[in-house]
């Protein structure tokens, strides 16, 4: 099959993610400003189901500061069902434990009460959870492997690897969709990772933080987070491919596979591709290196293959949806409204408009 020239169009989730979403006019630098805000405004012709729920997600932050605001029971518990849903998929995500998690948001959201009337927009609302979430949440577990760090080289493939990816490429809609929904392996795949990385993995990916919101968050310089995003997307891709061996890539043949291998010769070139990935599918490279990129990509199959399986496993991370109890969540709203309007009719929550 010949390579098409629009890269693009090919592989649209390759382009810059979370700049689909109305009213944001950030852009990735002066030179490539323009050119990525083309790409957008075709995207937003066509959102996929993840774009959507990417999009819902910070709506539903800004539909509970609305809520909030009415100031009446009905309007308060339905904020507060969706922030305990934030912060609980949020914790079981990085916790994995759904005792830990149902604690986790019963104590943020307790303690966000007197906060909640002055945090007036989803940034501010989100970076506040999160990172209540996120230190309740290192509290309640052991952090043994915390400052377990993986070298970059770890997770590049090699050639039989490589070639392994070029054999099964052919995997049939039905086998992919399969793999796509099921979600216990996924969030399996996902505690794998050593909790440095996972997190950053689940505030960026799956939460959809901005590199600067995530920063705020762990406390990070975003370069650091740059770095920790891409070892914990390559990280999760090889989690996944141990979870999927055995299953539809163990039927490829050998003869399969060593038909391939000449394809799946790893460049110097590939290498580096490969370590820079991440910045090249979220858009934040100068036009002349992302072009340069580019071109090298579409005529290397390798390239084409490993980008496939990886974009695959960030997607099956970013599908994970992890619900909550509705009994559990509806006692503890109806006690938290109860307790929000009392603070507010005293006067004892902050700077309330």
């Amino acid at each position: 099959m010949p390579v098409r020239a629009d890269f693009p169009r090919v592989y649209p989730k390759l382009q810059p993610r979370r700049n689909v979403s109305a009213g944001d006019n950030s852009t990735f630098g002066t030179r490539t400003g323009l050119r990525q805000r083309e790409i957008r405004s075709r995207l937003e012709e066509k959102l996929s189901p993840k774009d959507q729920v990417a999009i819902r997600m910070r709506s539903d932050l800004n539909q509970a500061i609305a809520l909030l605001q009415k100031a009446d029971p009905a309007s308060v518990q339905a904020a507060l069902k969706l922030l305990q849903g934030t912060v609980f998929s949020f914790s079981m995500k990085v916790c994995g434990h759904r005792e830990d998690a149902e604690d986790t948001m019963q104590e943020v959201l307790v303690s966000s009460l007197p906060h909640l009337a002055k945090l007036e927009d989803s940034r501010a609302l989100s970076v506040w959870l999160y990172t209540a979430a996120r230190n309740r949440c290192w509290r309640s577990r052991k952090r043994h492997s915390y400052s377990r760090s993986v070298a970059l080289e770890d997770l590049m493939p090699n050639d039989a690897e490589l070639a392994d990816l070029l054999a099964s490429a052919t995997a049939s809609p039905e086998e992919q969709t399969l793999h796509a929904e099921d979600h216990q392996m996924v969030h399996a795949a996902v505690l794998e990772l050593p909790p440095q990385y996972r997190i950053v993995l689940v505030l960026h990916d799956m939460e959809e933080l901005e590199t600067d919101e995530v920063a705020q968050v762990l406390g990070l310089k975003p370069g650091t987070v740059r770095v920790r995003l891409h070892r914990a997307r390559l990280l999760l891709r090889q989690e996944m491919d141990k979870k999927l061996r055995g299953l539809h890539r163990q039927a490829h043949s050998e003869k399969a596979k060593a038909r391939e291998s000449a394809r799946a010769r790893r460049t110097p070139t590939c290498t580096e591709i490969f370590a820079n990935l991440s910045e090249y599918m979220d858009g934040r490279l100068e036009a002349k290196t992302c072009d340069q990129m580019k071109t090298h990509i579409e005529a290397c199959p390798a390239c084409l293959a490993f980008i496939r399986d990886l974009k695959a496993a960030i997607d099956r991370s970013r599908s994970l949806r992890i619900p909550m109890d509705s009994e559990v969540g509806q006692s503890l709203r109806r006690m938290l409204a109860e307790e929000y309007l009392r603070l507010l009719k005293n006067g004892e929550t902050l700077a309330h408009r």
